[in-house]
């Protein structure tokens, strides 16, 4: 569990075959920010991008740490099959505040970046969500975009999907990888775990009124 509140900006530095054949998937090094990894154990789980995924090796002394990522997960996420920035939270402990919402590091779907440009002294950012997660967002609910727990301003349905436009202050931006998006670029989505609940009761009973 998690909160979406980044805890560290870390960078995929090399990607390594764990097998030949397409249903293989990748092992991943990632290089964390100094001191991250003195608290972190095997096994821990730390969410990359918003997907969580478990601590295979760990060497603090050189601020890496190691993932195996399935093919399964590769296919359903975006940003984890390549080098370069990544955002970083380690899992949530009971005492911890919840600085964001609740988020489970279970990426929904892959959303496409339609906008991301200052206005004022902060930065506008719109995703077109894919369709099937229109239903879940909503005027200022919660979505979390690349692991980071985001307040959704304004929702658009459109033709080809839900777009969202969603306000980044200039901490968000100076201390996440949001920073390094520009139009075009995908991102991993999570949808608020309420919504979720809320869509299944819903659904749930519009079915059974509709029985005989």
């Amino acid at each position: 569990m998690f909160t979406g509140i980044i805890t560290g900006v870390g960078r995929i530095v090399a990607l390594h075959d764990l097998g030949s054949s397409l249903q293989h998937g990748k092992r991943l090094t990632i290089e964390a920010p100094a001191g991250y990894l003195d608290d972190v154990g095997l096994g821990d789980s730390i969410a990359l991008n918003g997907a969580c995924m478990t601590v295979t090796t760990f060497d603090p002394a050189a601020r890496q740490f190691t993932i195996d990522i399935s093919a399964e997960s590769l296919d359903k996420t975006c940003g984890l099959d390549q080098p370069g920035p990544v955002n970083l939270e380690k899992a949530l402990r009971a005492h911890d505040r919840l600085g964001g919402h609740i988020v489970s590091g279970h990426v929904d779907g892959v959303g496409t970046v339609s906008r991301f440009g200052q206005v004022g002294e902060s930065w506008e950012l719109r995703v077109l969500a894919p369709p099937a997660l229109g239903k879940y967002l909503a005027y200022k609910g919660s979505i979390t975009i690349n692991g980071v727990s985001l307040t959704v301003n304004q929702v658009t349905d459109l033709a080809q999907g839900c777009e969202v436009s969603i306000n980044l202050i200039p901490h968000t931006v100076q201390n996440t990888a949001l920073g390094s998006l520009s139009a075009g670029s995908r991102v991993n989505l999570e949808i608020d775990t309420v919504a979720r609940y809320v869509e299944r009761m819903l659904s749930l009973e519009a079915t059974q009124q509709d029985k005989p």
